[in-house]
């Protein structure tokens, strides 16, 4: 999807979710918890409206578009097994959200800036694609420029979020290695997927 540079907050607030992290949209998100709009207004969401907002979740966290989304849609789709978990799976599996989930980004925008911006290596080899997926074995790495170390080093060190079980990292080191593939447990967006995946079906 094209950056979304509107109030943060308010998405996390509609969706009832910490879709983004960053600090400003967390502390307005706490300060003001209920959904916007006025209070009257807002009635019960109906079975789609419900599937909807459990659609957009994932759009918005992982940063997607519609065809992106039904691009993996169709892919775990084609996968034997839970067509829900196949699509979180790829989803988590992205670079982007793997530069998150390793402690290299506060969120999955500034993530998606510093591949674009060529900062990480997929086994010694630059990837911009914010979107390219990510295989067990695979060693994702901070280009090895000072400043680019000095950076990445100080954003590491204000991570509150652990790291996730399939990913490792071996000491300090700005490099870590895919160990397996995400399962259900390895999920950090709290969404009912089996609607969302009713809806992709029509």
């Amino acid at each position: 999807m094209s950056r979304y540079t509107g109030p943060k907050a308010r998405i996390n607030r509609r969706l009832g979710a910490m879709i983004y992290e960053n600090s400003g949209a967390a502390r307005a998100s706490d300060r003001r918890p209920n959904p916007p709009g006025m209070q009257l207004a807002r009635g019960r969401r109906s079975t789609y409206g419900q599937a909807l907002a459990e659609k957009q979740k994932i759009k918005y966290y992982y940063g997607l578009g519609e065809r992106q989304l039904r691009r993996l849609y169709d892919a775990a789709r084609r996968q034997k097994g839970n067509t829900g978990s196949h699509l979180l799976e790829l989803c988590e599996r992205r670079l982007d959200n793997v530069v998150r989930r390793a402690g290299f980004a506060l969120s999955r925008p500034q993530a998606r800036q510093g591949i674009a911006h060529g900062h990480f290596l997929v086994n010694g080899k630059r990837v911009d694609i914010a979107s390219y997926s990510v295989r067990p074995g695979d060693v994702v790495e901070v280009k090895n420029r000072k400043n680019l170390v000095e950076f990445y080093s100080g954003v590491r060190s204000q991570q509150e979020m652990p790291m996730a079980d399939w990913l490792s990292v071996s000491g300090d080191s700005l490099a870590v290695t895919v160990t397996r593939l995400p399962g259900p447990d390895d999920i950090s967006l709290p969404v009912e997927v089996g609607m969302v995946i009713e809806l992709l079906s029509r």
